[in-house]
């Protein structure tokens, strides 16, 4: 199973915000989407930075209030991981465990196609663990 048998189900939306944002303005965009992290897109819209949840919390943790006024480039994660449509979901597992981050950017020749969430990963090894076990319960049955 790939990467792009998670974006087929869940979409290739994906929340994207500029360097000289304000933390507060990305913090908005977090909260109105509903999600824990924004990709930051640079003029070339390529990535140059990521902003976690996390980021957030070391921002505040820092710098107090006064960082909501600061550009998102200040507070955002600059070396951002990503992964393709074809890599392999226990990869992408293993990646995420032993990088201790939620989001991967997914992309295409450099360019964005998607992003994939610890969340994501999980609703698709539980849908794929009921699938086995219906599977089985069906075979038992009909033995």
């Amino acid at each position: 199973m790939t990467v792009s048998i998670i974006l087929a189900a869940k979409g290739r939306e994906v929340a994207t915000t500029e360097p000289s944002v304000t933390l507060k303005s990305a913090v908005a965009l977090l909260a109105e989407k509903r999600i824990g992290a924004v990709l930051v897109l640079g003029a070339d819209h390529r990535i140059v930075g990521i902003l976690s949840e996390r980021d957030i919390v070391r921002a505040m943790a820092e710098r107090g209030a006064a960082a909501l006024d600061e550009p998102v480039s200040v507070s955002m994660t600059r070396k951002v991981s990503t992964c393709t449509e074809s890599e392999s979901i226990a990869s992408l597992m293993e990646r995420m465990t032993e990088g201790k981050f939620r989001h991967l950017p997914v992309v295409d020749q450099g360019r964005l196609v998607g992003i994939v969430s610890i969340g994501d990963v999980v609703k698709h090894r539980l849908h794929e663990m009921e699938r086995d076990s219906a599977a089985m319960r069906d075979y038992i049955l009909t033995a």
